[in-house]
Formats: C-alpha cells, sequence, structure tokens
C-alpha cells in the first residue's frame, strides 16, 4: 500500500510549530497562524526499505507526526468547513519527520532557507497506509516515539494549536492540495537526537489500541558526499 502512495506523492507539506510545549522546548515563538515547509518526496521512506541515513557532520532529531494522504483536490479550503477538510482526506500515516538539527540551526542564524535539515534522503520514513475507519477522529490519537527502550515523545493530537481544516486551509491558499500529497501535522515534545545504531520505534493508537507502527534502525550514510561542516 505504501509503495503505491509513494509513486503518487507529488509533494511533502509540513506543519511546524504545532504543539505548545514543543515549541517551547526549542525556545522557538508561538505562530499566529499555521506555519509550514515542504520536504522532498525523495525523503520518503517505505516500511522495510532501510534504515535511516545520517549524512556526516548532522546532529539527526526525530519528530512523530500524524500524516494526512489526501484524497481530493482541495483550492482555497473554508477553515470552518471542518466536513470538507476531512472529506478531502484519503488515509493516514504514521511518519517522523527526521531534521539536521545542526543544519537548520546555522541555517536560521545566517538567516538563509532550512530545506537542507529536512530534505535529506530517508528523512521521511512513513507507516503503512493506515484507513480512515481506524481513525475516526484524528485529534484524538495518540502518538509515541521510542528510542531503544526509552520513550521519548508521548502525547495526544488533541494538543494541537491549529487543527486540521485550519492547516488545509491555510496551505490550501498558498498551494493546490492534490490526491497524493502528504501533510504532516506537527510534533509533541521530546525531540532529540539519534546515532548510528539507535533504533526508533513509533507508534499511533487509538482509545488504547495500536492502529500502526514504525520500526526504523539509524546508520551513518557512508558513502554519501555531503558533510556539514560549521562556518
Amino acid at each position: 500500500m505504501a509503495a503505491s502512495f509513494r509513486n503518487n506523492c507529488r509533494k511533502i507539506i509540513c506543519i511546524g510549530r504545532n504543539y505548545a510545549d514543543h515549541i517551547a522546548e526549542l525556545n522557538n515563538t508561538r505562530p499566529k497562524q499555521p506555519f509550514f515547509f515542504l520536504k522532498p518526496t525523495s525523503s520518503l521512506l517505505l516500511p522495510g526499505h532501510g534504515p535511516v541515513l545520517r549524512p556526516k557532520g548532522v546532529k539527526m532529531h526525530y519528530e512523530v507526526e500524524l500524516g494526512l494522504v489526501m484524497g481530493k483536490t482541495v483550492r482555497d479550503l473554508d477553515p470552518e468547513d471542518h466536513k470538507t477538510a476531512l472529506d478531502a482526506i484519503a488515509n493516514y500515516v504514521l511518519a517522523i519527520d527526521m531534521t539536521a538539527r545542526n543544519v537548520q540551526e546555522e541555517a536560521k542564524k545566517k538567516g538563509l532557507p532550512w530545506s537542507i535539515a529536512k530534505g535529506f534522503d530517508t528523512f521521511c520514513p512513513i507507516s503503512e497506509l493506515i484507513p480512515k475507519s481506524a481513525i475516526p477522529d484524528p485529534h484524538n490519537a495518540f502518538l509515541r516515539l521510542s528510542v531503544g527502550d526509552q520513550v521519548k515523545q508521548e502525547d495526544s493530537t488533541n494538543l494541537m494549536l491549529y487543527r486540521i481544516p485550519r492547516q488545509l486551509a491555510d496551505i490550501s491558499r498558498v498551494m493546490t492540495l492534490e490526491p497524493g500529497d502528504l501533510v504532516l501535522t506537527g510534533t509533541p515534545k521530546g525531540v532529540g537526537e539519534v546515532k548510528a545504531g539507535d533504533v526508533m520505534r513509533a507508534e499511533i493508537e487509538v482509545d488504547g489500541k495500536r492502529i500502526e507502527k514504525i520500526e526504523v534502525e539509524v546508520r551513518d550514510r557512508l558513502e554519501g558526499k555531503y558533510e556539514f561542516k560549521e562556518t
């Protein structure tokens, strides 16, 4: 299922700073409206398709998120039209938005875009597609991420600052959402670094029942040409 999605996905749109405690832990400013950025589809890592690869010199952070797979074209959505927003979603996925944190921090200091920090190959592991019937209310699901045997992130999606209809409305005012597009809805507190040899395990639960999971190892990208050097 995920493989067919990979072939149809044209863009990945990520909502940033959508959980208050996550904003605080990174010393960021709370946005006055949904804030979003893009990841390339080449960053997708399908279930069972190998490890997440850490480029040389990169401090790599995990961010577990609920993902929305769009099933309809959406443009200029009314943020109060909750039914149209949720009806436009075909499936859900569990995702880990990987971030090259030191690359991102240097870009921010210089006032430069930080697409590189989000866009490396393998930087978006996803689960198999989750049917909508398994998550009746996407604002009432529970996300968890562990590194080894230590739980690092665990919070409910009901803590989102901006709910899904508002997210899709704000995105669709700027760029048309198309079938197959993936929207990542933000990450809760607890983000942190992973290194080669670590195993990340992400889960999503509804009413205490696990719906889907990701298990993926981290390895160093030994053959890559990229190397981060602070300037």
